[in-house]
């Protein structure tokens, strides 16, 4: 599969050819998506919760995304991979955003780079378009600004709140995004926000009318922390799989299963005895020492 160009979101969107992107963290996540053709894979600062073992996204810096983001691109070389801005990357100023998305570019051979909010990030998202590094944007809970959202709950809901969500996308697009994501907002608005823009939604628990859709792979498959969102649904169960797995693996060294004749390695029985026979000589000798002293 050779990596889509970015004039293809939009293609997709006219002909309401509908997606799908998926986070990755790791080469061989990548390298799983890849080989399933998955056009997009969002190297998501969701990793903080679901890899690095954070309670939310906040603490994830750029060394830990640019060194997750290498592997990825490692592992998926011909797919496009979008690399998430994490918190603290793009809010200082618009120089030191410009910086950074290039890096992700540069050090970590990403195609594009994930902005949250519009209104006050507009400015930058305009600077590092213009820099050259495209941009997918991210509106309705923004995971970085959870706090100021009240937690992490649906978005748009009241009549000025969706409207004001249908602007930002506008802005957004009016800015240069060739994609904005859609978190957790009711499915009237997003449908509503993807008939107003010329440019790819992509959902994230905002209900069936967007052009794509966007999951978690941890979530996708079935490993999670215990809790898991009203929009997954799970279509493996790794994690029990796994835990059922290392059960077994720890049952059959119990009770001498493993390693089997199949997972050993042998030497001829020529061999084996001359090396018994070495050793048994070296223990004589060494007796004899061991006297003589």
């Amino acid at each position: 599969m050779d990596r889509i160009p970015i004039t293809e979101f939009k293609r997709w969107k006219v002909e309401r050819q509908k997606f799908i992107c998926l986070t990755a963290y790791d080469a061989p996540t990548a390298r799983i998506l890849e080989s399933s053709q998955v056009p997009v894979i969002l190297v998501g600062d969701s990793l903080g919760n679901v890899v690095l073992g954070y309670r939310d996204t906040t603490p994830v810096t750029m060394t830990e995304m640019l060194h997750h983001a290498r592997a990825v691109r490692r592992g998926a070389p011909d797919t496009f991979v979008v690399g998430d801005m994490p918190f603290g990357s793009y809010q200082v100023s618009g120089e030191t955003a410009v910086q950074n998305a290039i890096r992700f570019v540069a050090e970590a051979g990403m195609d594009a780079v994930k902005v949250e909010g519009a209104s006050d990030r507009l400015e930058t998202v305009r600077k590092i378009i213009a820099a050259g590094v495209p941009v997918m944007g991210h509106l309705g809970l923004t995971p970085q600004s959870v706090t100021q959202l009240g937690g992490f709950r649906v978005q748009a809901t009241e009549v000025e709140s969706a409207q004001q969500l249908v602007s930002d996308a506008k802005s957004l697009e009016a800015a240069g995004a060739f994609s904005i994501v859609l978190e957790c907002v009711p499915e009237e608005v997003a449908q509503i926000v993807t008939d107003c823009v010329s440019i790819p939604t992509i959902g994230i628990g905002a209900g069936r009318r967007c052009d794509a859709q966007v999951l978690v792979f941890h979530d996708l498959i079935g490993i999670s922390s215990g809790y898991s969102p009203r929009f997954v649904r799970a279509y493996a169960s790794v994690e029990q799989e796994m835990l059922s797995a290392v059960k077994r693996f720890s049952e059959e060294v119990r009770e001498g299963q493993f390693p089997g004749d199949g997972e050993s390695f042998h030497l001829p029985a020529e061999k084996i005895k001359e090396v018994r026979r070495r050793v048994d000589r070296l223990i004589v000798d060494n007796d004899s020492d061991q006297g003589a002293q």
